[in-house]
This record gives C-alpha cells, structure tokens and sequence, in this order.
C-alpha cells in the first residue's frame, strides 16, 4: 500500500505541461517553451572556473553539514551588504536547492496539525512541503488590483492558536510582484516571541526592475529565510541553495541535515561564494535583459488584451488574466500547447485563486518570447474568429 502521506500530494503541473511538450518535440513538433522558470542564460565564467578549480584541488569530500564556513560567511556579507542585516554563519545551513531547505524548515517547525499561512496564488509547491510535514496551509486570496500583495488583515482574520508559519515570497512566483516595505512590515508586527514565525522565500531577490526588494530580517528576527543560487545566478542544475534560521532551530535542522542529505555537493559549495564575490557583472548583463524582455512581453501580451493590472517587476514571470478568454486555465494551456505549440503554465497550478489565469516565463530568448507571443495571437485570433462565426442555437 502507498503511503497514506502522499494521499494529499498534487502534481507539478507546470511539469505536466513541460513533459507534454518534450513528447511533441520528440515527434517533430517545435515547442516555445515559457512555461518553465529556468534561466535560459549559461551559468556566468567565474562560477564555472570555481567548479574546476575546486575538482583540480580535490574538494570532492564531505563538507561540515551545515556547510562551508567560506560560503556561509558570504552569505552573511551579502546580506550584511546588501540589506544591512547581521546574521552569524552559524544561523546559515547550506542545501543542495531551496527545495531540500524548506522540507528541513518544515521538518523542525510544525508538529501535526501546525498551520502555514499561504497566499493564493503561491508557488505551486508550498502545499505540498507543508502537507508533508504533517501541517495544514491555510490560504489567504491576494487580488491582481493589489499587485496580489497580501493585505495584512486578511492574514490577521486567519491566525489561529495553531498558526505556526506566515509564508511570505516577494519577487513572487506566479506573479512576479513585490510586496512593499509597508505590508511586509505589518506582517512582520504579527510576529513576535509566541507569535507565528515568518517564512520568507527570497530565491528571486536581486531579480527586481523597478522598486526594491527587502528581506524579512530587516523587520523581524523572528524568520526563516529560503535563498539560493539557482536563479540569480543561472545555477539551476548546480542544486545549490540555503536557509537562515533562528538559533534555537539550528541544532535540530543540522540534525535532519547530518541523517537526510550529510552535505551538499562540495564543488558547488566552492562555486557558490564565486558567485557571491565575483559574479555581480554578469548578474547586472543578465538582469538588463530580463528587464528588455520583461517591458516586450507586457506590451504583447497587453495588446492581445490579456489582463495585467500592476505591472510585475520583479523575477522573470507576467501573471496574466484570461478569464475572458475561459475559466479552465488547465484546459486552456494544453490547448494552446497543442494548437499554437506555446508551453503556458495554467493558473490553477498556483491556487483555487489563480484560476483563470495564465503565466508566462520570460526566462527565455527575446527571440523566442517574440516567436512565442506572435503564435500566441494567431492562436488568439483564429479562437475568436471561430467561435464568433459559431450560429446561434
């Protein structure tokens, strides 16, 4: 019998689309891809020079299991320069990706029952970590005209005795928004000795066109944050990421770290503070032209009369609504994947809430983003022609 814990577990659909969309390339079909949030830049010289320098010198051993005292002081040196925060390499535990960090997270802060506030929409997977530690997330809508910013009030009306967790993700994925000092300072304010801890999953900060991003350790030390290199850096595959923690959960998570993972790649490890301490150069060259291809998606997507309220402006995803178009946005992406031979990801994945809507990565070519939007508004056209031209019953 399959374990009752996975009775809860959702599928990835964003990887249900991907997966559909290699099939077709493998019987011919040429697929836009921009439905997958993978840098599509190669990983930055300086990073890769690290990963063979570290292989030449034989750093291919265990490493501590919090990690690399170098690349942990790193970290704390970005955060010191680049949010004025002071963190303690002992606060930082290194993990192969964010995805390993947050099951740790979890693993140590809920005990059955334990609730995490989420938005919805929300990074697909949230659900999932939590359900799987034996937790509950409980989901508070956030609204395009917000920039689907929480509204802290919302979230107050959802703290119950068993709130263990405020989950907060700014830039955010689905939707590419920031949350504002204000609304991130008020959440903070709900935090507090007894009161709930605050999750904050940073993995696109740097990643940001206009406005600036803020950390949730410059309003509360009472957090969690999730970071990594995957992003910012375009170190998907290199699985390299960390969690910054309170002290009083920093022997325990060590503990799930030390019988669960040992260690993460050593190699990477060493490629990671070359991406800190040498790489900014090429992170502003990428940056600039995320921003070119942000302000062009918008601007198609806007003319195809797909709904952007707030202009996202920040990691490298337009959250757009199609609601005029249907309300079964999983119908909808395969559809267009099939038809016009553009991978979408449907709005459902992220949350009852993201219904009816459509995002769009443009972590991807100009070249094919504008190859992508034009079979887009093809699809678009012919969709509408057809179904106007449809007699009346």
């Amino acid at each position: 019998m399959i374990a009752k814990r996975l009775d809860g577990i959702t599928s990835f659909i964003v990887m249900d689309v991907l997966e559909r969309a290699h099939e077709m390339e493998r019987q011919g079909t040429h697929i836009i891809h921009l439905e997958v949030g993978e840098p599509d830049f190669d990983t930055p010289d300086c990073i890769k020079a690290a990963c063979c320098s570290a292989l030449e010198k034989g750093h291919t051993h265990y490493t501590h299991s919090m990690g690399i005292v170098d690349l942990r002081e790193a970290i704390c040196e970005y955060y010191e320069k680049t949010y004025g925060v002071r963190i303690h390499p002992d606060q930082v535990v290194i993990g192969s990706g964010t995805s390993p960090a947050m099951f740790i997270l979890f693993g140590a802060l809920l005990n059955p029952g334990d609730e995490v506030i989420i938005s919805d929409p929300h990074y697909a997977c949230y659900p999932n970590f939590i359900k799987f530690a034996d937790g509950v997330p409980v989901t508070v809508p956030v609204f395009e005209e917000d920039g689907f910013q929480y509204r802290p009030e919302a979230i107050r009306e959802k703290i119950s005795d068993r709130t263990k967790g405020i989950f907060i993700n700014s830039p955010s994925n689905p939707t590419g928004n920031l949350l504002s000092r204000e609304r991130m300072q008020a959440i903070a304010q709900m935090s507090g000795h007894q009161g709930p801890f605050i999750i904050s999953d940073e993995i696109y900060h740097g990643l940001v066109y206009e406005g600036q991003e803020h950390s949730i350790l410059e309003f509360t030390p009472n957090a969690f944050v999730l970071n990594g290199f995957s992003k910012l850096h375009a170190m998907t595959g290199l699985r390299l990421g960390y969690l910054i923690a309170p002290r009083e959960f920093i022997r325990p998570i060590q503990k799930m770290q030390q019988n669960f993972f040992i260690s993460a790649n050593a190699v990477v490890q060493c490629a990671g503070i070359a991406a800190l301490r040498e790489a900014s150069a090429d992170v502003a060259r990428m940056k600039k032209i995320y921003n070119e291809r942000r302000i062009y998606m918008i601007r198609r997507l806007r003319k195809m009369g797909l709904g952007i309220t707030v202009e996202p402006t920040g990691a490298f995803y337009v959250f757009a609504n199609a609601k005029h178009i249907s309300h079964d946005s999983y119908r909808l992406a395969f559809d267009i994947l099939e038809n016009a031979h553009v991978g979408v990801t449907p709005g459902i994945d992220f949350g009852q809430h993201g219904e009816g809507y459509l995002r769009f990565s443009y972590a991807s070519s100009l070249e094919n983003i504008a190859e992508g939007m034009d079979r887009l508004e093809k699809y678009l056209v012919e969709k509408y022609l057809a179904e106007s031209s449809e007699p009346e019953s």
